[in-house]
């Protein structure tokens, strides 16, 4: 009998003292051994399967075979028991079907990924108890239950269902357990009854990572065999989850499983003669030995294989001793040395074949690294050029140069191949190619390193060649540049350590944090102090960008005008800045920066600290529902605040209708209450909240899609394409509303606010340029990931949300649903990148509400020069009185500040030697 996500604590702890009594009864009294079994991740379903059955160490790779997995084809105690013509029935989850096909005389499968249901899944397993148990004509009987694993995923292991759950199994055992009991005494033979759990559950309900509480199972073998004098005490004892399988194929009659690295559970056996137990350990220790010399070519040198050596000849010195029927106290003591011996043998055979599973194959995989980064590196250094005019990519390869460096690196790795190929004591996926597609390998390796060096010998030859003629640039790096620079290269480089990948999260807390200080000291700057340590503008949160400007009536603009120069800005003066403009300007970074901590007490991450109390707990608590109620409510509403003020009105009636099913389903899945209850007993699925959510959801894509569409295809003014990203984006905004547990609402709304804030008063106001406004989305998007309590663990990933308003599994919408639940805030801040850089490019810069338009780029093409020449023209019929350059500047100064910024650009244009249309200006105004 296996229940998924049977944690130890479930049945050895509180609550199963005070859920599962009968359970409680046979550890404490009864006739059974009860252990600890630990599980090596990752901890789902499938390699967990695997383990107990092969009593092999699964890999990584069977994560992905988890989603659909193939037959197994290791020998196992299933396969074993099978071939000795053993019946088997099994009801439940149906992995097991899929892992063994034709092995089941009789079964009926269930779906595990449904995680909605922990109630039909189980009694679609129970139902056939009562037939099955009166039947006579099956050796092995396997119940796999789901319930409890869907429980914790949905609602966490401190949801009240749990108890309901881990009651209503362990009236199952009782059920079968007397049925056992009953036919023992008929037919006097002992039965095997086994409880266990497959993986455990972590604080969240998740599973798949290697904390205590997703390693530690329980596991209670039951038999009338296993007598018990009154008063003997039996305290779980710790095993390894692979020892089942040895186990069950020495309680069957079956041999052990040729892979498997586990060893016999000897509690099990220790009431049998002496004879027996050495019997049973010497089996189990051959069993490893042979492992062992099948996978270490060294495997003499082995302490394992040499105590086992010892054991054998103490072993043929018992036997000899106990065929001279001789019954004294030295056969036993020396049976007891002997016993002593072979569990060393099996302990130290059991733990260096673990080891030898966890090896790696270091060679290919230092050679699959190097064809990679060469491929990455050739892919960076040519991006330069097949971006440019040309997108011509020229990399010599046939040069004298090239030639001979490729022939020596050739040379090289073929000798540093046999060597290691010669030397290797295990075995090699590289050296076990033929020689023909290794040497196809050294070559493309060859190949591409003389790529590399040519093209950074190409790049650095131009480099002399443009400091020889430098062209004149006013653009300069900012101390904000230098940290998204070293902050996104010193992410990259800490990738390399597997602690900070465990604890990424710190990571981009830290340069979020940092960004929002260097933020603060930029606006401080701009506002009080210039780069001289002159009194310097303070820039106006009105403002628009210098590069933007509006296109000539009747044309529309696209993305690409917004090209800013850093160089260009000219902010407004101090003075300009009003009231709550201004102190929203200057206290922008320090309320961003109270956000993201705010956000941080909400959900712990990562793996060190994943276990420590935080908000989310307290909230999701049964004794918090009120509390969370509000919570959401309020997030719920500035959610509508935030999002409704660019859309239409129909998508706004549809977001505020949809907002409302969010809640109204919440309270019918049990998470939240109406003002008007004290409790909610009444707990369904909320399909039907649920799908009317999705209604309104679909219904304003549906409208952002088409305003999209229209803007592209009637060339219909550019706002409509941006009222179409937005309700796009906000219709996104409600699935992920939907979809995010309660207590993350607030991660959500604050994202929001953070957005808005950023847009409004920073990115606007500093005028940052389109890459940093990219990368500045970039690490919000990676610190909302972990806000929302996700990590590099599986065991965070919340797959109840791929379930949300499905009453039945359907594969494609589960998937898609669980990953824009897990990735919502990366993808958000890209659906806002999209959103704020389309916006930006449609808005209008003030010179342009004058009657003579203008487009401003800082590049000027020849189609640009021919507005700003007419533009000119027309000016100059203005200007009355004055030197020519005076009469520029007074005509010039109705447009103030835009006047400044025109000026500015018509003077980089003018000095940029670059420019072919340099020319086309009059001497005049080259002179102004």
């Amino acid at each position: 009998m296996l229940i998924d996500a049977l944690r130890d604590d479930f049945v050895f702890g509180s609550k199963g003292v005070k859920f599962m009594p009968y359970t409680t009864y046979l550890v404490e009294k009864g006739s059974s051994h009860s252990f600890v079994a630990e599980a090596k991740p990752p901890t789902v379903t499938m390699p967990r399967i695997k383990a107990l059955m092969t009593g092999s160490l699964p890999g990584f790779i069977d994560v992905v075979r988890n989603l659909n997995s193939p037959a197994l084809l290791e020998d196992s105690v299933v396969t074993r028991a099978k071939a000795a013509g053993k019946r088997i029935i099994f009801y439940g989850d149906e992995t097991w079907v899929k892992l063994f096909p034709k092995h089941f005389l009789e079964y009926d499968g269930t779906t595990s990924f449904f995680v909605s249901d922990y109630t039909e899944v189980d009694d679609n397993v129970t139902r056939h108890l009562d037939k099955v148990l009166k039947r006579r004509d099956w050796d092995v009987l396997i119940l796999h239950y789901l319930g409890l694993d869907h429980i914790g995923h949905v609602s966490g292991p401190s949801s009240p269902l749990i108890g309901r759950k881990l009651s209503e199994m362990d009236s199952v055992l009782m059920k079968i357990h007397a049925s056992l009991l009953s036919e023992e005494r008929e037919t006097l033979l002992p039965n095997l009854l086994v409880l266990c759990g497959d993986h455990g559950m972590s604080e969240a309900g998740g599973h798949g990572a290697s904390s205590v509480e997703e390693v530690n199972t329980a596991l209670i073998l039951i038999s009338s065999a296993f007598e018990r004098k009154p008063g003997d005490v039996r305290h779980p004892k710790y095993i390894q989850q692979t020892d089942l399988a040895a186990t069950l194929s020495i309680g069957l009659g079956l041999p052990i499983p040729r892979g498997s690295v586990g060893s016999l559970i000897f509690p099990v056996v220790e009431g049998k003669p002496m004879r027996e137990q050495l019997r049973f350990l010497h089996l189990n220790t051959v069993q490893l030995s042979k492992l062992l010399q099948e996978n270490v070519p060294s495997y003499r040198k082995e302490p394992g294989f040499e105590q086992f050596k010892v054991s054998e000849r103490l072993h043929g010195n018992w036997i000899r001793l106990y065929l001279e029927e001789n019954n004294s106290e030295v056969l036993f003591n020396l049976g007891s040395k002997v016993r002593r011996q072979y569990l060393d043998a099996l302990r130290t055979l059991s733990l260096s074949l673990s080891r030898q599973a966890a090896q790696y194959d270091v060679y290919s995989m230092a050679a699959g690294t190097v064809l990679v980064l060469e491929v990455v590196a050739l892919l960076l250094l040519c991006v330069p050029q097949a971006l440019s005019g040309k997108a011509e990519l020229d990399i010599p390869l046939l040069s004298p140069v090239s030639s001979l460096l490729f022939y020596l690196l050739l040379l090289a790795l073929a000798a540093l191949h046999v060597v290691m190929c010669t030397s290797s004591d295990s075995s090699c996926y590289l050296c076990s190619l033929p020689w023909l597609a290794a040497g196809g390998v050294m070559v493309l390796i060859s190949t591409l390193l003389c790529a590399v060096v040519s093209a950074l010998t190409g790049m650095f030859a131009a480099g002399r060649r443009l400091s020889k003629n430098p062209p004149p640039s006013n653009s300069r790096w900012s101390e904000l540049d230098l940290l998204i620079l070293s902050g996104t290269v010193g992410h990259v480089l800490s990738l390399g350590a597997s602690s900070f990948i465990e604890e990424e999260h710190q990571t981009w807390y830290f340069l979020v944090n940092t960004l929002c200080l260097a933020l603060c000291h930029e606006i401080y700057r701009n506002c009080f102090v210039g780069d001289d340590c002159a009194p310097q503008r303070c820039p106006h949160a009105g403002e628009e960008f210098d590069g933007v400007a509006a296109a000539p009536q009747g044309k529309s603009t696209g993305p690409d005008v917004w090209e800013l120069d850093r160089a260009s800005k000219h902010p407004s003066p101090l003075e300009a800045l009003r009231g709550p403009e201004r102190w929203m300007v200057l206290v922008s970074p320090w309320v961003i920066l109270s956000c993201c901590r705010l956000l941080r007490s909400l959900n712990q991450t990562g793996v060190q600290w994943a276990h420590r109390p935080d908000l989310g707990h307290w909230l999701t608590s049964s004794d918090h529902k009120a509390e969370l109620s509000v919570l959401a409510t309020v997030s719920l509403i500035m959610i509508f605040v935030l999002v409704q003020k660019r859309c239409s009105l129909a998508s706004k009636v549809a977001m505020a209708f949809g907002l409302l099913g969010i809640y109204c389903y919440r309270v019918a899945v049990g998470n939240l209450l109406f003002p008007w209850q004290q409790n909610n007993k009444d707990i369904s699925k909320g399909i039907t909240e649920a799908r009317f959510v999705y209604v309104f959801v679909l219904g304003i894509l549906f409208t952002g899609t088409k305003d999209l569409l229209r803007s592209q295809i009637t060339a219909d003014d550019f706002t409509v394409k941006t009222v179409g990203l937005w309700e796009i984006y906000s219709g996104l905004v409600l699935l992920a509303a939907l979809l995010l547990r309660p207590h993350n609402l607030p991660v959500l709304a604050l994202s929001l606010i953070i957005q808005t804030i950023m847009t409004h008063f920073v990115w606007r106001p500093l005028r940052h340029d389109a890459a940093e406004v990219t990368v500045m989305h970039y690490w919000f998007g990676q610190a909302f990931f972990y806000f929302q309590g996700n990590s590099n663990s599986i065991a965070t990933v919340d797959i109840s949300a791929g379930f949300v308003g499905l009453d039945a599994y359907v594969e494609i919408p589960a998937v898609l649903l669980t990953a824009f639940a897990t990735y919502t805030g990366p993808v958000l801040w890209a659906g806002h990148l999209v959103n704020f850089l389309a916006s930006e490019a449609s808005r209008p810069a003030p010179e342009t509400q004058a009657s003579g338009t203008l487009y401003l780029r800082t590049k000027l093409t020849s189609t640009s020069m021919d507005g700003v020449k007419a533009s000119i023209g027309f000016w100059s019929k203005k200007a009355r009185g004055g030197s020519r350059c005076g009469g520029w500047a007074s005509a010039l100064r109705p447009l103030a500040p835009g006047g400044l910024h025109l000026l500015s650009a018509l003077q980089t244009a003018t000095a940029d030697p670059w420019l072919p249309q340099r020319e086309a200006l009059s001497p005049q105004l080259q002179a102004c």
